[in-house]
């Protein structure tokens, strides 16, 4: 025989404050991104700190065009990440494009679909970063073309950085940029830093890891790294209000 289903009705429950009771962060990947989810895994893992992503549409070939072309697909992307709901920090997660369209007009898109919200994007990081490591002379390793390197050079220099070294892995479709190997960016780093007298070391592109190897490569190089996705990570809880110290993440994530 049967047993009857016992029907307990509405039972009592108690509301916590949620996976993001200290900061909830939205970040816009790139359609074609499969490298920034992953090092903001590794870089945010704080307890209460929760990462919200929506995808933004772009194109493989990574040209000044196509970087244009992003401009539109900004605020609906940011209105898809938790409609309703209070976010920290929304993150730009391209720094070609960020540079291309110009942070303040970034700033804007995201504010169309959620006003008031903190904002960075990888080259609005990487500014904070190198102010918090006091460094003026940069050396700057990225996987572009000539011709999108040229802008990079250009807005960084605007900005008032000191672009002292420069290298490029010349990759124009970004699935290839994110298969570069670490090694390569690893050797990379190093050959900028034998260059000439730097005071750090940006990697620019979220497509390209740094995380796992960051702390190796600033202790033999002896300045500090950051990379667009490193950057970002770290400005992003800081704008969030979220100061800890992450050891075994570089010098930035240090301070």
């Amino acid at each position: 025989m049967d047993m009857p289903m016992v029907d307990l009705g509405v039972l009592p429950c108690q509301l916590d404050g949620g996976i993001a009771h200290r900061a909830a962060i939205g970040l816009l990947v790139l359609a074609t991104d499969q490298t920034m989810e992953h090092e903001f895994r590794h870089l945010v893992r704080q307890d209460g700190v929760a990462l919200y992503e929506a995808r933004l549409f772009n194109d493989n070939d990574v040209t000044p065009a196509t970087l244009r072309a992003m401009r539109e697909r900004i605020a609906p992307a940011a209105a898809l990440i938790l409609p309703g709901v209070k976010l920290d920090v929304v993150a730009f997660g391209c720094t070609s494009a960020s540079m291309e369209l110009g942070e303040d007009e970034v700033f804007r898109q995201i504010h169309a679909a959620r006003p008031g919200v903190a904002c960075t994007t990888p080259v609005t990081a990487a500014f904070a970063a190198f102010e918090a490591l006091g460094a003026q002379r940069i050396g700057v390793l990225t996987p572009y073309s000539a011709e999108v390197n040229a802008g990079v050079r250009a807005y960084l220099t605007k900005r008032g950085a000191t672009v002292a070294a420069f290298g490029t892995f010349n990759k124009q479709d970004d699935r290839d940029a994110a298969r570069i190997a670490p090694v390569s960016i690893a050797e990379g780093i190093r050959t900028l830093a034998r260059s000439t007298t730097l005071d750090a070391v940006f990697v620019s592109c979220t497509s390209l890891r740094l995380s796992e190897i960051v702390s190796e490569v600033e202790g033999e190089i002896g300045i500090p790294v950051t990379s667009s996705d490193h950057a970002m990570a770290w400005h992003c809880l800081r704008l969030a209000g979220v100061k800890d110290v992450v050891p075994g993440v570089g010098r930035l994530f240090e301070r």
